[in-house]
């Protein structure tokens, strides 16, 4: 790992920034390098995620957790029972605004789940360090951006039926910011929605009117491009006739393809 950091121009303690896809069964682990944005560092098949596509709604629905987190060093739990863990810090204030409720949602080492991501043991411990070296660097708390899936213009068409699209194209305006910039959105709630990348002398309050903010104009600009090319390129699919998936499954959760195999 520390020739590879080298080797990526990323110094040992630099912050990172971490991404899960559930439908991909994959977590990202990004990490500054000395560009002064994130890269991708290496990306993890995830062992096993338990519920469906969706945010989770409610204790005991056994959905993992989807939707922007701050993992601070509080959070990291060297004692866990599944060997080390990271807790997500859910319920966020959009979490809370909309009257979800659980807690003890997990990265964790083990192939089992229950609302939480599990990794392997071999897996978390490294994941485990490259955040605690991020924090003994001086990083007060790093991001977790949960997914459902890609939100590629492909992924986005063949979902287009579920009732979550509302949220996920809400979520898929922080996944924008961040594709275009390679830097960590700033996250905001206010009116139950999150607000990505804003500025504002008011404070925002989660279930409050929105304050008056503004956004550098460049990066409107360039996650507005993006986003006008995936609408019709998703348009496009859904025209050519691109199959949807079905909304539920019945199955519980998700496996990667790495650990099916064996």
């Amino acid at each position: 790992m520390l020739a590879e950091l080298k080797a990526k121009n990323m110094e040992k303690e630099s912050p990172i920034l971490m991404r899960i896809f559930k439908e991909e069964a994959e977590l990202e682990v990004w990490k500054q390098d000395d560009s002064g944005r994130f890269a991708l560092l290496r990306t993890y098949p995830i062992c096993r995620w338990s519920g469906e596509l969706g945010p989770k709604i409610k204790q005991g629905d056994r959905q993992a957790p989807e939707g922007f987190y701050t993992i601070t060093p509080g959070l990291m739990n060297p004692n866990s029972s599944q060997y080390l863990a990271i807790n997500t810090g859910f319920p966020n204030a959009y979490d809370r605004a909309n009257g979800r409720t659980g807690a003890f949602l997990m990265i964790h080492g083990g192939c089992s789940s229950a609302g939480c991501y599990a990794m392997t043991d071999e897996q978390i411990a490294e994941i485990y360090a490259l955040a605690r070296e991020a924090f003994f660097g001086g990083q007060k708390s790093f991001q977790l951006q949960a997914y459902p899936f890609r939100m590629s213009p492909l992924n986005v068409a063949r979902h287009r039926n579920s009732p979550h699209m509302g949220f996920w194209k809400m979520i898929k305006q922080g996944y924008d910011h961040f594709e275009v910039t390679h830097l960590e959105p700033t996250v905001d709630v206010c009116d139950k929605n999150y607000v990505f990348g804003a500025e504002s002398m008011d404070s925002f309050s989660s279930a409050g009117r929105c304050p008056g903010y503004r956004m550098p104009e460049d990066i409107v600009a360039s996650v507005r491009d993006k986003q006008r090319r995936d609408e019709i390129e998703t348009a496009e699919l859904i025209i050519r006739g691109t199959p949807t998936v079905q909304v539920t499954t019945g199955l519980d959760g998700g496996i990667n393809p790495t650990f099916l195999a064996q």
